[in-house]
């Protein structure tokens, strides 16, 4: 049989909380007495130049909001990551740091099956035409956050004015973020693999408003009109922006994709079973 060469991957452990870095320091201890891995350990303030660099797989500890950062301090060069669940929830960490453990002889011997997911491309612009683009995984949200009053978001899709969502909010999710804060927002699940779009309104004025799917392809742009002070766009959960009424936002589908590492046996429905505590069953009582 042919020996695998070593498996060489990085390490993204910079969430400061006690139980990612008490996780850290078991895993490096079991990586240090490993001898079918080499691993290097990024900095979060470090720009990473991912092109030729000879890792095979990033390792995430903490929760889904490092992945979202791991993802963003990748950029254009995206690795497999393989998550390990330093925090409660977890739809991206799908490991614990034990199940890591017990399956590491398996992704040594790269017995695991990478999927591409959807990543956005958020551009703000003002009406001086400067602008910033973020890069992004889970969703784009208008929020009318301190402003503590309702507000009107005009949605166009290819160019084409679609309505104007009434209420506290908009969000653009990609079907990886359709269980984050969509989600919580009455949105449907999108099943992670598919190249779509979910637009759903936050707490709307009308009943009649409800959540669109549309074809990751399209361009999808967003403005407040009579913005109040405090409206903010918020990307991941992360990065925050205060906007106005001149400003101008826009969604598209990335150039690069969001490569998530599976190990056999577990799957996207697997882990609605295990997250969302689907596998139980109503009990039936008779009086």
């Amino acid at each position: 049989m042919t020996r695998l060469s070593p498996m060489q991957i990085i390490i993204f452990a910079q969430d400061p909380r006690p139980q990612v870095q008490n996780a850290w320091q078991e895993l490096s201890r079991f990586l240090d007495a490993e001898s079918d891995v080499s691993y290097e350990v990024v900095d979060e303030t470090a720009q990473l130049q991912l092109n030729n660099h000879p890792a095979e797989l990033a390792v995430v500890l903490g929760g889904d909001g490092a992945i979202l950062r791991a993802c963003r301090q990748m950029g254009s060069e995206q690795l497999p990551i393989i998550g390990v669940n330093c925090g409660r929830l977890g739809f991206l960490t799908d490991l614990s740091l034990i199940e890591f453990q017990q399956y590491f002889p398996a992704i040594c011997n790269r017995e695991y099956h990478v999927g591409d997911h959807l990543m956005f491309e958020c551009t703000l612009r003002n009406q001086s035409g400067k602008s910033e683009v973020f890069l992004g995984l889970n969703e784009v949200a208008i929020l009318a956050g301190a402003s503590i009053q309702m507000i009107d978001i005009a949605l166009s899709i290819d160019e084409e004015e679609v309505t104007t969502c009434s209420g506290d909010g908009l969000i653009v999710s990609t079907p990886v973020g359709s269980t984050a804060h969509s989600l919580s927002s009455g949105g449907p699940i999108l099943k992670q693999e598919l190249q779509a779009f979910v637009i759903t309104p936050v707490c709307p004025h009308t009943l009649t408003m409800r959540p669109i799917v549309d074809d990751a392809n399209c361009t999808y742009s967003l403005r407040v009109p009579n913005a109040p002070a405090g409206t903010t766009l918020i990307i991941d959960g992360q990065i925050r922006r205060e906007i106005t009424a001149d400003d101008v936002i826009e969604v598209r589908k990335a150039d690069v994709a969001f490569r998530l590492a599976r190990i056999a046996g577990h799957s996207f429905y697997t882990t609605l079973h295990r997250k969302l505590r689907w596998g139980g069953q109503p009990e039936y009582r008779t009086l």
